[in-house]
């Protein structure tokens, strides 16, 4: 009798095939739980790469992945380093986000108490993330940013300040400056009037103009400041002497027939007003003069540094019918409603009769302004600016190059005006100041030419 063995129990294959699937699959979750390849994004921030008596700087840094393990901030200078900022973070776990998310830093850096010297140095910003890469370093992000330390503030010479001015006048300084790449200027009560290089191939000579608002009542403050790049900073001041002056006051009767005329043209451009006649033509004298004013102001704030001008501005011919500064009171009805300042002079001649340029320049404006009607202004370089408004029709275009005499457009009746003719004023970095002066060759040669002359000896 045979006797049959069992048969054998069949192992399934896969039980061998476990480890070797587990195995890789364990591996991977490790690297990806601990050892994450993303570098921190890191910042280092400040507003130029000059250090002066003191500096504001910010540094950030971010990983969320393992999250931030150290920061340090140091400034190096002849081999010698200095920590201007260092954090080392606390681990909080195993596994996720087990350092700071992000770290935020605000930091004064003064060269005296770390006793560094003028010259140059090296800031270093390194951060490492809690990664098991690199030896269980971490990853690591890196910024290093060459700067000047420059504690010296610039060096002032005035040359000539103006001795005499008065309400509504213009004025300059002449100085030397030692720091060519500094910002500079004069500081004139509530009004910053920025200096040029004169432009007769002396670089280290500056002149500023400056012109004193008509309601002027005293000089208060008269500075020349220059500020470096490291943010140093010299003030000298100088002294004029100021010359009360008043202006002529003016009656303009408001009838119905003008307000039928005009209310409707400022509708177009200012649909917001609203109420009667009376109440639109207030808003328009009010409200849009001053929005006028404002963007008139900001027109000015990037002047040619060059002066484009050559001796007196030309005057159109005709009669003046207002004058500068002109303190106007409007009467509807006999009943006084509205004071404004007249801030320009106006010509009347033939009607649409040719406005030309009064001195070469360059088209910043050329369009519609509200009270102003249709109006070019044109920029002469060093803070000097002229306005031609009222104008029936424009003939350049913004940022053309204008000779003194070319045709800008014609007089006309747009915007506030009652009749034909040309509103222009001058304004000095935005002030505007007594067309007078500049239309006299002598006041050009006392005021200007003379003491920029008499500076080259």
């Amino acid at each position: 009798m045979t006797t049959l063995s069992p048969k054998p129990k069949k192992r399934f294959p896969s039980l061998y095939f476990i480890p070797v699937i587990l195995i890789p699959i364990l591996v991977g979750l490790a690297y990806y739980l601990f050892f994450e390849s993303e570098q921190p994004v890191i910042e280092l921030s400040m507003s130029n790469e000059f250090i002066g008596v003191q500096k504001a700087l910010s540094l950030k840094a971010e990983d969320q992945k393992s999250g931030i393990k150290s920061v340090s901030l140091t400034i190096t200078q002849n081999d010698k380093s200095h920590v201007l900022f260092e954090e080392r973070v606390q681990r909080t776990g195993y596994t996720g986000t087990v350092g700071k998310p992000i770290v935020e830093k605000d930091i004064v850096l003064s060269p005296a108490e770390l006793k560094l010297t003028d010259g140059e140095a090296t800031l270093t910003l390194e951060v490492f993330d809690f990664s098991a890469r690199s030896y269980l370093k971490g990853n690591n992000s890196k910024i290093t940013r060459t700067v000047t330390i420059d504690t010296k503030p610039p060096k002032i010479r005035i040359i000539h300040s103006e001795r005499y001015i008065n309400p509504g006048g213009t004025g300059i300084v002449i100085y030397r400056l030692d720091d060519l790449e500094a910002t500079s200027g004069l500081i004139v009560n509530d009004h910053y009037h920025p200096g040029f290089v004169v432009g007769d191939g002396r670089d280290d000579i500056f002149i500023a103009y400056f012109g004193l608002p008509y309601d002027t009542e005293s000089i208060t403050t008269s500075i020349v400041q220059a500020q470096d790049q490291a943010g140093n900073k010299t003030t000298l001041p100088f002294s004029s002497i100021f010359k009360k002056k008043t202006y002529r006051q003016d009656r303009i009767n408001v009838g119905n027939s003008f307000l039928q005329k005009k209310v409707p043209e400022f509708e177009q451009y200012y649909p917001e007003m609203s109420g009667d006649l009376v109440d639109k033509y207030l808003f328009t004298n009010n409200e849009v003069r001053t929005r006028n004013n404002a963007q008139i102001k900001e027109l000015c704030g990037s002047p040619h540094p060059s002066r484009l001008w050559e001796k007196r501005f030309l005057r159109m011919a005709g009669q003046s019918r207002a004058g500068y500064a002109d303190k106007r009171t409007y009467y509807y009805g006999n009943k006084a409603i509205d004071r404004q300042v007249h801030l320009g002079i106006d010509i009347a001649s033939t009607k649409n009769a040719e406005v030309k340029a009064a001195a070469a320049g360059i088209v910043t404006f050329a369009d519609y302004l509200g009270i102003y009607g249709n109006m070019v202004m044109l920029d002469h370089g060093q803070g000097v600016f002229s306005l031609y408004s009222h104008l029936s029709q424009i003939n350049v275009a913004i940022s053309d190059q204008i000779e003194s005499g070319v045709v800008l457009g014609r007089t006309g009746t747009s915007g506030m005006a009652g009749g034909d003719h040309l509103h222009f004023s001058v304004l000095i970095n935005g002030v505007f100041v007594n067309p007078l002066e500049w239309w006299d060759q002598n006041w050009i040669n006392v005021t200007i030419e003379d003491p920029l002359t008499e500076s080259k000896f």
